[in-house]
């Protein structure tokens, strides 16, 4: 059952193609839409009004407020020190690692393919560009892109600077 249910879904939730997603154990805020072929792991929030787009994938630890959107392809990460097997050869379990936590703020928005490293916070409406690796924490309002992200701008100066040319 691609749905489990410790499922918590606000109201108006829209999953696209629902058998192919994979949640379980997590909360999911009023109106938020989810792409085909999207997981959610067990303790993660989503807040309301947001926007998962598909093959994403939220690890235990995540947060993402309200109005956030996260593009096609996105991974986050939560253990700083992955390992396959603990120190005595055998595989590990949850008690064997810490889950590290990461924020993402209101209204943010992270494009496609994008990596976030845990315990990164990504600030209130910052914008993380497509592909980019997110190794530290996004100020608020900050554009960010590559490989380490890096901070290249305001999103309230782009948006003031935009000029719209429609060609007739």
């Amino acid at each position: 059952m691609p749905i489990n249910d410790d499922v918590k879904l606000g109201k108006d939730v829209k999953i696209f193609h629902s058998n192919l997603v994979n949640l379980y154990g997590c909360t999911v805020g009023n109106e938020t839409k989810i792409g085909t072929f999207v997981e959610i792991q067990k303790n993660v929030i989503v807040g309301s009004r947001c926007k998962i787009s598909s093959h994403s994938f939220l690890c235990e630890g995540v947060v993402i407020e309200d109005e956030v959107f996260i593009g096609h392809g996105v991974m986050f990460t939560n253990d700083l020190y992955p390992r396959a097997t603990n120190e005595n050869g055998g595989l590990q379990t949850e008690a064997d690692w810490l889950v590290v936590k990461t924020q993402v703020k209101q209204g943010a928005s992270i494009g496609s393919n994008a990596t976030i490293l845990p315990g990164i916070t990504i600030g209130k409406k910052a914008l993380v560009g497509a592909g980019a690796v997110v190794i530290k924490d996004v100020p608020d309002y900050a554009i960010v892109v590559g490989v380490p992200a890096q901070v290249i701008g305001d999103v309230r100066e782009r948006c003031q600077n935009l000029e719209i040319t429609v060609k007739h």
